[in-house]
């Protein structure tokens, strides 16, 4: 007799756990996305912001996203794709100056000549590295100022390091800077070394509503606004149970969730699992959104070096996809990255505006207050996980956990890149053949649903 398909419930609905779902269903597995907010999508989920709709936090696509071009080809969106030349600004010693091509480069005056070779020798140098993994023995402070110099490091390379990751920025190895200069690399050589980004139209709403569709069209089942409360392995089966409502029972459960979540979801993993979920070091993120009358400067991405600043760097999204799409407005993103325990997180909506305008109206002197049409601010703690001293021996979560029927699959697992939905989705293409083995079903689960 053909044993029956696995039955499969993946925690989680972000890109991560919808790709997951549909190369699981590929497989034969019946699939069930078990997801806590009102609709999948997760960190690329969309917003209203002034009668528009747009991503909640701000994405792009490079030439060098095979992993993430595939799979909108897959959904039939890749014809909805876009792409256009941006510029790029940096915001340093009060000045902000365009950093957009080679000539003006070699004209930014806070470096000197001496210092850009040694800075373009750095990226050049990160750009040819090969055996990643011994760079996670090594320090990015001590990195950095090995290949760049002590004058580069301070003026541009530490704070631009204390405004990504604050103090975190001690634990970080020299791969995590890797992964960043590797992928803008990537992508200026695929872009004829042009900075050439793209988009879907309508942002990531359009790609998140046609995948589900997709999803649904196979067979895979959505529960949304059910957060998992625990999950149990007895055995036979893993158990998802929620606050209210009836339980689940699957083959197999795979939590697609971030680390710090798994303990107390998972109580029956071991005391040394537990503790090595706990050593992955996560950033998290406060968005400011903001709707204005006119650009700030036209640059897609400004850097920004000045401690003061209480952002970490300025997104013109408009820059990108055109301020038709928002009746003529500029939509701009302000992100501040955080730790765990950064104060910040106990700011208001309000107290973050007061201070955030105050600043853009310093950093740009034609911005005005009243400029802005909508200002909202999106926040999540757990976003980045950090690649710290040793990751992958001492971090680096497993997919297989000592419970027989439940895996982990998320995004702290990509130990040589850096977060975005490409690296997401390739992570899922890869553990989807290492779930493979464990994909078989039990002829005598017992019961699939229990009050």
């Amino acid at each position: 007799m053909e044993a029956p398909p696995c039955s499969v419930g993946v925690v989680g609905g972000g890109i991560l756990g919808m790709t997951l779902a549909l190369r699981l269903r590929a497989l034969g597995c019946r699939v069930t996305i078990i997801e806590g907010a009102a609709a999948p999508g997760g960190l690329a989920s969309a917003q209203e912001i002034g009668g528009y709709t747009w991503d909640r936090f701000y994405h792009v696509i490079l030439m060098s996203d095979t992993h993430l071009r595939g799979l909108l080809s897959e959904l039939g969106l890749a014809d909805r794709l876009q792409w256009g030349q941006t510029r790029t600004g940096f915001y340093t010693d009060g000045q902000l100056y365009s950093l957009s091509t080679s000539l003006e480069f070699v004209r930014f005056p806070p470096l000197s000549l001496v210092d850009k070779a040694r800075l373009a020798a750095t990226i050049l140098v990160a750009s040819r590295l090969k055996d990643v993994r011994r760079l996670e023995g090594i320090p990015v402070t001590d990195w950095l100022e090995r290949w760049s110099g002590r004058r580069t490091f301070e003026r541009i390379w530490l704070p631009l390091l204390k405004s990504k990751l604050g103090e975190n920025y001690r634990l970080a190895s020299a791969a995590f800077i890797w992964a960043i200069i590797a992928r803008m690399y990537a992508a200026r050589r695929s872009g004829m070394k042009r900075e050439m980004f793209g988009y879907v139209e309508g942002g990531y709403d359009t790609v998140l509503r046609r995948f589900r569709a997709h999803l649904e069209g196979l067979g895979v089942e959505f529960l949304t606004g059910r957060p998992a409360k625990e999950v149990r392995d007895n055995g036979a089966v893993a158990e998802v149970r929620f606050g209210d409502g009836p339980a689940r029972a699957f083959d197999r459960v795979v939590l697609t969730v971030a680390c710090g979540r798994i303990p107390a979801l998972c109580p029956q993993l071991t005391e040394a699992e537990k503790a090595r979920l706990g050593r992955v070091v996560y950033q998290g993120v406060a968005c400011a959104s903001l709707l204005v009358t006119k650009p700030l400067a036209g640059y897609y991405v400004t850097n920004i070096t000045e401690p003061w600043v209480p952002f970490t760097a300025v997104i013109e999204m408009t820059a990108l996809v055109g301020t038709e799409r928002f009746g003529g407005h500029a939509l701009v993103y302000l992100p501040r990255y955080l730790t765990q325990d950064d104060a910040f997180w106990h700011r208001s909506d309000a107290e973050i505006e007061t201070e955030f305008l105050d600043a853009l109206a310093r950093m740009y002197p034609d911005f005005r207050r009243d400029d802005v049409r909508v200002f909202q601010v999106a926040r999540v703690k757990e976003v980045l996980a950090l690649s710290t001293l040793h990751y992958t021996a001492t971090a680096l979560p497993s997919t297989r956990t000592s419970l027989e029927n439940v895996f982990v699959v998320n995004s702290a697992q990509i130990a040589q890149g850096t977060l975005n939905n490409n690296e997401v989705i390739g992570l899922a293409n890869l553990k989807t053949a290492e779930l493979a083995p464990y994909l078989r079903a039990r002829t005598a689960a017992g019961p699939r649903i229990r009050a």
